[in-house]
């Protein structure tokens, strides 16, 4: 069981204390001040990147727009130049993540029943109990976490329109959502090897599973070791009409037995993740790409094929090769059959702003389809 943290502050003379909450996994801030609408945005600023807190006091609007001028002073700070992309990516990453802890620092408290008591403060009780379950306690947590909250029940309740299912899927807070439909619709086209029984390895929100099934597949087993995923999985295949066609296992990588069909969509950068909703981008040291590899000439029937859905974006950042890529894949006994390619359609593609632009544009998601080597 995980010991609980709290978070502790003096209040109108009192020590206080509650639940700290955090997604990334964060620890509880150790200075706590007290902070209301007479807060100016350079003192709460100032305050934040000396690593002290605010929980907030006033009206909960003016707490967002505190936020938002804070983050307008974190976004002065020009970059550093980088000699490379790889290095590039790791700046661009280590200014995001101290961005990330200065806005942090604004606070906000939950009653037990996950109300908000400030003033003009919106209706989140859903929302929390979707991510964090029941409640029964106070708790803190950052105003940014909050509103993350919010933004990914409002996800939740309009679904994302996939290229190739053409349905919606509805992503849980912390499960990846599919907004790169592109990848879904290399799944819808390439051509079966069978339509018996197909695997799909951490399957997320269960969108390919749902491709699968809804091409004809008879019997898919998706697997993830995320509770998240498999209840966001199972309640998006159930609003389909797809849940007595997908077995939903809890595993890490396979399933028990042997399939002629094997599908995974893994994390395409080799970094590691900063909070469990990169886990769906970042796969450290590519653990999940390889365990996947290495595995498939064991869990595939005679004649079968591996899918492998993966963006080459590591690759134009200097972060893996092409030719590690290859030699993964030679060294797990597995022969390319084919490549199936397409480019990126969202808008951080075409935007010349992003630090990492150049990669963006370049990028290209494939499926490769692989068999055993004979």
């Amino acid at each position: 069981m995980v010991e609980r943290e709290f978070v502790r502050w003096v209040e109108d003379g009192e020590q206080r204390s509650a639940r700290w909450r955090s997604e990334n996994g964060a620890p509880p801030p150790e200075r706590v001040v007290i902070a209301d609408d007479g807060t100016k945005a350079d003192t709460a600023y100032r305050m934040a990147c000396e690593g002290t807190a605010m929980l907030w006091r006033g009206d909960f609007q003016n707490a967002r727009q505190l936020l938002q001028a804070m983050a307008r002073r974190a976004d002065r700070k020009r970059p550093k130049r980088a000699t490379s992309a790889a290095q590039s990516f790791h700046l661009h990453r280590q200014a995001q993540g101290q961005r990330a802890r200065k806005l942090a620092m604004l606070l906000i408290e939950l009653e037990p029943d996950h109300t908000i008591a400030l003033r003009r403060a919106p209706d989140v009780r859903q929302a929390c109990t979707e991510a964090y379950g029941p409640g029964g306690e106070k708790s803190v947590l950052s105003l940014r976490e909050i509103l993350g909250v919010v933004g990914a029940h409002e996800w939740r309740e309009k679904g994302v329109l996939v290229p190739g299912l053409d349905d919606r899927i509805h992503p849980h807070y912390g499960v990846f959502s599919p907004v790169r439909g592109e990848y879904a619709r290399l799944a819808a086209e390439a051509p079966l090897p069978s339509s018996a029984l197909a695997f799909d390895i951490g399957t997320g929100t269960g969108v390919l599973a749902a491709i699968l099934a809804r091409r004809g597949v008879e019997r898919v087993v998706a697997t993830d070791q995320d509770p998240r995923a498999t209840a966001c999985a199972h309640e998006n295949l159930t609003r389909l009409g797809l849940s007595e066609r997908v077995e939903l296992v809890p595993a890490d990588l396979f399933p028990p037995g042997r399939a002629p069909l094997i599908v995974c969509n893994p994390p395409w950068i080799p970094a590691r993740p900063s909070s469990p909703l990169e886990r769906g981008i970042y796969d450290p040291k590519s653990r999940m790409l390889h365990g996947f590899l290495d595995g498939l000439p064991q869990h595939l029937e005679p004649g079968g094929e591996g899918w492998l859905v993966l963006s080459d974006f590591a690759e134009h950042l200097g972060l893996r090769s092409r030719e590690e890529l290859l030699s993964a894949i030679d060294a797990a006994g597995l022969t390319v059959v084919e490549r199936r390619d397409t480019t990126p359609s969202h808008p951080r593609a075409s935007d010349e702003t992003d630090p990492l632009h150049a990669a963006r544009a370049a990028e290209v998601t494939s499926l490769w389809r692989l068999t055993p080597r004979r």
